[in-house]
């Protein structure tokens, strides 16, 4: 499985050695925005990117949703590290974020998809921050073992002008957890929005 997924590519989680992948998490790494002031100086504006999580059954519908007002399913088998609310403000500093993990053993049985989305609370364009990278491994937040997605949000021009994106989906077949790596924009301005869009589009 030591691939790096482009856009609308497929795997199943089984690893080289057979066994299947049962934990992956989604780092999110971005920082804040530099602005130049009239007299030659440079200020920095937080930005507040928020990743979430979007359990959603047979039917479609979403059952739970894991974000920062959330932080775990009723189960566990979903966590978040936490909201986020600046970025890098010095500088990258290497690290994600923000970090959602997934324990597929764990998950109800009823769950079929499990939809990863990133929203910028404040509105601020994905163009306009200085860097943002989400990457989808195998691992834990302090050990990451095999990065099989990885997005470059803001050196990707066909994020800019956009709040939201749906950065992949895992899913359910005969009882085998795949992943489609979708890494799209999305028009929508809230979460909620983008909620229904995934159900709309990519279900």
């Amino acid at each position: 499985m030591a691939i790096n997924l482009q856009k609308g590519q497929r795997i199943n989680l089984t690893k080289e050695n057979g066994t299947t992948l049962t934990q992956a998490c989604v780092g999110i790494n971005w920082g804040a925005i530099e602005k130049k002031s009239f007299f030659g100086g440079t200020s920095r504006e937080a930005v507040d990117l928020d990743g979430s999580c979007i359990l959603y059954d047979s039917n479609k519908n979403a059952t739970e949703i894991i974000y920062f007002g959330n932080l775990k399913s009723k189960n566990g088998s979903v966590r978040h590290s936490g909201d986020d609310l600046t970025g890098d403000v010095n500088g990258d500093d290497g690290l994600d974020n923000e970090v959602i993990t997934i324990d597929f053993s764990s998950l109800d049985t009823n769950v079929e998809h499990v939809a990863l989305v990133l929203n910028s609370y404040k509105g601020q364009d994905f163009g306009t921050i200085p860097f943002a990278s989400i990457r989808i491994y195998e691992g834990t937040p302090t050990n990451v073992r095999e990065v099989f997605a990885k997005y470059d949000i803001a050196n990707d021009i066909s994020f800019k002008g956009h709040v939201a994106m749906v950065m992949g989906v895992f899913y359910k077949r005969n009882n085998e957890w795949k992943f489609n790596a979708i890494g799209d924009p999305t028009k929508d301005r809230k979460l909620q929005e983008t909620i229904e869009t995934v159900k709309r589009q990519y279900l």
